[in-house]
């Protein structure tokens, strides 16, 4: 019982110590991973490059899907680059197998991992975020292989328990059934575990203690192929359609690749055993009567390293095949998966019910999840500028009934406009919880005041209904002119939504510089403005013009212009958060 608890503690540390380097890596590299997913995806053969090198950078490749799921929900990825990516993920995977391998069993990696935690922990005292970020790394590295050392030296020696050995023994005899049987346990303790490589280990040190034969671990890890696959169908369960959609797709490659697998099963296993062979000048893993004989002294046999290498090599040609056939057929699974999970057709006004692209949830890293909150302020400020549509409506009216649904229409979208804005901040929120760069930071304080102004604007809207409804209930009317400048002052109101939205998206791209064309907007707003008013009180002075009347139109110039104050307020919190982080 005792070197079980000390297996599952072991078990612990290797998962805490991946998910720790994982971390380390993607918060090191920063929004800088966005970039590279969405530059280097423009055809397949780059889609899979791309997802491979991600994931043998981070060694997750869960975190690469995760990750490809939420920017396609965030819109950054279309779903046929989100699913060369997946490809490319499940290669890059096979990394991790190889260094447990070649590292974990080959070597005593702990003799140099501990020394490690000492340079992790100096770098971990550094004011530098960057420099605690590769701390983050080293620590997980270094815990990683103290983990997997721990795991090999806590592995119960079932040679001193016959019976336990023999019942393992029992359910491997069994022909094509013990296969299934195996895949399916692979499949299971992944599900566990949420982690392919966690399982692969565990796998890899079955296999080199001999509990189990060369076949029934290559059984295993087709079934961890499959297990993988829910961490992904998990984050995009309340994700949109197409993030619904890539996870979807990144089953459908699995399944397909393990469906073949089991049909060429044994043949796939023969050409395993025989590139091993060649490659390494090792034994044949997959010979007939192979069979794991341990090494003297504590030295690992050619038997051994053969049969780990040869697991790692199955795991590597499986996936690298499925993609070499499925890569061509990347519109034929983007159509299956379309036709099994359809897109709803939502009105307008339900759609905006509810967030278009965080609710997938945070991303792995701050760094990374600011870019759905980016996305999702840029979609906010679309749906206040068809609030801006209705302020038009509204005062264009004459009938009542009419009028009367616009004014329940800018109440409405004040009302969504708040929840909006809660939802974003609660996001951000999370966000800042975790361990966040300086820039991240800076990032986080703009997005909290620019949401604060679109919400502003939302109220403006409503309160330009406000005072539309206290003119009719006292029965006053605006003639052709007032409503032709109201007119004219929306036009430039308009101007100046476009400048904001357009600074917004530019400053989620990137290429952000100068802001000249919302102080332009503004510009033309106040002047507007100031010459309406002036107009205004010579009408009032010559004209004869009704006063109250005058009051209700002057109110709704005023909110109009505040509403070009809000949207000033948005491009200039870019630019100072372009400023402080450059």
């Amino acid at each position: 019982m005792g070197n079980i608890f000390m297996l599952l503690g072991a078990l612990g540390m290797f998962l805490y110590g991946m998910n720790l380097m994982s971390s380390g890596l993607q918060k090191a590299a920063g929004d800088r991973l966005r970039g590279f997913l969405s530059s280097m995806t423009s055809n397949p053969a780059k889609g899979v490059l791309t997802g491979l090198g991600v994931t043998s950078v981070i060694q997750s490749s869960s975190a690469t899907t995760v990750m490809v799921v939420s920017f396609v929900n965030a819109g950054l990825l279309t779903l046929a680059q989100a699913i060369s990516v997946i490809m490319g993920a499940n290669i890059g995977t096979t990394v991790t197998a190889w260094l447990v391998s070649w590292l974990g069993f080959k070597a005593d990696i702990s003799v140099l991992a501990v020394p490690l935690m000492a340079v992790g922990f100096v770098l971990s005292c550094s004011k530098k975020s960057s420099r605690r970020n590769i701390s983050e790394l080293i620590v997980g590295f270094s815990l990683l292989f103290l983990g997997l050392s721990l795991m090999k030296d806590s592995v119960p020696d079932l040679s001193e328990s016959p019976d336990v050995l023999a019942f393992i023994e029992g359910w491997q005899g069994r022909g094509f059934g013990s296969v299934l049987l195996f895949l399916v346990l692979g499949t299971v303790l992944t599900l566990i575990l949420q982690s392919s490589s966690a399982t692969m280990a565990l796998t890899i040190m079955m296999l080199n203690f001999g509990w189990i034969k060369f076949d029934m671990a290559c059984a295993m890890v087709l079934g961890e192929n499959i297990g993988t696959t829910i961490t992904a169908n998990i984050a995009a369960a309340v994700g949109n359609t197409s993030a619904k959609r890539a996870a979807l797709a990144h089953t459908v490659f699995n399944v397909f690749g393990v469906v073949w697998a089991l049909i060429f099963f044994g043949v796939f296993l023969k050409m395993v055993g025989a590139v091993t062979a060649g490659v390494f000048g090792l034994p044949d893993p997959a010979a007939k009567g192979f069979a794991v004989v341990e090494g003297v002294d504590g030295a690992q046999s050619d038997s051994q390293t053969a049969a780990l290498y040869g697991l790692s090599m199955l795991h590597t040609l499986f996936n690298t095949i499925n993609t070499l056939i499925l890569i061509w057929f990347i519109p034929t699974i983007e159509k299956l998966v379309c036709k099994i999970i359809k897109g709803k057709q939502e009105a307008d006004d339900k759609e905006i019910h509810r967030l278009k692209y965080i609710n997938a949830g945070p991303l792995a890293t701050p760094e990374l999840a600011l870019e759905q909150a980016s996305k999702e302020i840029i979609h906010f400020a679309q749906i206040s500028r068809k609030g801006l549509g209705y302020v038009r409506s509204a005062i264009n009216e004459k009938d009542n009934e009419k009028f009367e649904e616009y004014r329940a229409k800018l109440v409405k979208y004040e009302e969504i406009s708040d929840r909006i804005e809660y939802e974003i901040a609660s996001f951000l929120n999370e966000v800042s919880a975790q361990e966040i760069s300086q820039n991240t930071s800076i990032r986080i304080k703009a997005m909290y005041k620019i949401i604060g102004e679109m919400e502003s604007l939302g109220d403006s809207g409503e309160a330009i209904s406000r005072i539309l409804s206290r003119r009719n209930i006292h029965k006053k009317e605006f003639d052709a002119e007032t409503v032709r400048k109201l007119n004219g002052m929306i036009d430039v109101v308009e101007n100046a939504y476009d400048a904001m939205i357009a600074n917004l998206t530019k400053a989620d791209d990137g290429t952000l510089e100068e802001v000249s064309n919302a102080y332009a907007a503004e510009e033309r707003i106040n002047n507007m403005r100031n010459d309406l008013r002036d107009e205004e009180i010579e009408s009032i002075e010559h004209e004869r013009k009704n006063y109250q009347t005058s009051v209700y139109y002057m109110d709704i110039v005023n909110e109009l212009e505040k509403m070009g104050d809000f949207m000033i307020n948005v491009s200039q919190d870019l630019e100072k958060c372009r400023f402080k982080i450059s």
